[in-house]
C-alpha cells in the first residue's frame, strides 16, 4: 500500500510496516519552511497512531538533504513591528517541538542522508534515532559564519557527539564529510553514494520485524534514562525491564528462543 501526503513539500510512502517521509523542496534545498515543519509534525502525529507502521525513514529529494531553516521566509519578518521577535520565537518553538516529537514517537526513525545537511538540517539528522549517510554526504552547522550561532541545532548535536566534537562543528562551521561524521557519532554508518535510502529501509525492515511494543518500550526508556543520574537510570531501567519481562511478547520471544522456533508477536 502506498499513501501520499497531500502537502507537496513532504511525500509519505508506506511499504509494508515502513513509512518513508521525503522532504520535497529540492529547489529550496529542502529548507525547513513553516509548511515543511507543519507537514513533518502532522505526519509524525499520524504515524504515532498508525499501528501498521513500525519504523520510519526520513529522506530527501534533490542534491541537498536539508539546508536548515528557510532564511528567506524568516528574513521577510524583519519588517514586522518587533523586527520579527515574536515570529522567530514561534517558528523556532514549532521546529523544536517537531524535532522532539521524533524521540517521543514509538516507532524508531532513521535518517537517510545524501548530499548536504546543514544547520537545522543537521539538527534533524541528529534528532533521529539512527542515521545512514551516502559516501558523498556532508554535515555542517555554519551559522557562526553569518553571525548566527547554531544554538538550537546545538541541543541535538550535544546529545549525539562528545562535547569537543560538538563544539568543533559549532565554532568552526566547517563541512564534515560522511566518514568523519560517523567517527564523531552523528551517523551510524556510511554506504556507497545514492545507497543511503536503501540501507535505511533495510535497517527499518529489520526493526519492523521485532515486537513493536518491545521496541516502543525500549526507545522510550532509552531517552528517559539518558537524562537521569546513573543510579536513577538503573532504577528506572530495572522497573521497565520487569514490566517488559511480564509482557506477553517477552514470554513468547524467550519461549520461542528456547524452543528454537520463530516468535509470533501479538502486539
Amino acid at each position: 500500500m502506498t499513501a501520499q501526503s497531500p502537502l507537496p513539500c513532504l511525500i509519505r510512502e508506506d511499504a509494508g510496516a515502513v513509512a518513508t517521509l521525503t522532504l520535497n523542496r529540492p529547489a529550496a534545498r529542502n529548507a525547513l519552511s513553516e509548511a515543511m515543519i507543519a507537514a513533518l509534525a502532522r505526519e509524525f502525529a499520524a504515524i504515532e497512531g498508525d499501528g501498521a507502521i513500525r519504523a520510519v525513514v526520513i529522506a530527501a529529494g534533490g542534491p541537498v538533504f536539508c539546508a536548515g531553516h528557510d532564511l528567506k521566509e524568516m528574513t521577510a519578518r524583519r519588517a514586522d513591528a518587533d523586527r520579527g521577535r515574536a515570529y522567530f520565537a514561534d517558528i523556532l518553538g514549532r521546529c523544536a517541538a517537531m524535532m522532539q516529537s521524533i524521540a517521543r514517537l514509538r516507532q524508531p526513525v532513521i535518517a537517510a542522508v545524501e548530499g548536504v545537511a546543514t544547520a537545522a538540517g543537521c539538527q534533524l539528522v541528529a534528532s533521529c534515532d539512527l542515521a545512514v549517510a551516502g559516501a558523498d554526504a556532508s554535515f555542517c552547522t555554519p551559522g557562526v559564519h553569518i553571525g548566527l550561532f547554531c544554538s538550537t541545532p546545538m541541543v541535538a548535536l550535544s546529545r549525539n557527539l562528545s562535547n569537543k566534537h560538538a563544539m568543533e562543528m559549532l565554532l568552526l562551521g566547517e563541512m564534515i564529510p560522511a566518514p568523519e561524521a560517523a567517527r564523531m557519532g552523528l551517523v551510524n554508518r556510511v554506504v556507497e553514494a545514492k545507497s543511503a535510502l536503501a540501507e535505511a529501509r533495510r535497517m527499518a525492515g529489520i526493526i519492523a520485524s521485532k515486537a513493536p511494543a518491545t521496541v516502543a518500550v525500549g526507545k522510550r526508556a532509552f531517552y528517559e534514562q539518558r537524562e537521569m543520574p546513573v543510579a536513577d537510570a538503573y532504577r528506572h531501567a530495572g522497573q521497565v525491564m520487569v514490566e517488559n519481562m511480564l509482557a506477553r511478547d517477552a514470554e513468547e520471544g524467550i519461549g520461542a528462543f528456547m524452543e528454537k522456533r520463530p516468535p509470533i508477536w501479538r502486539s
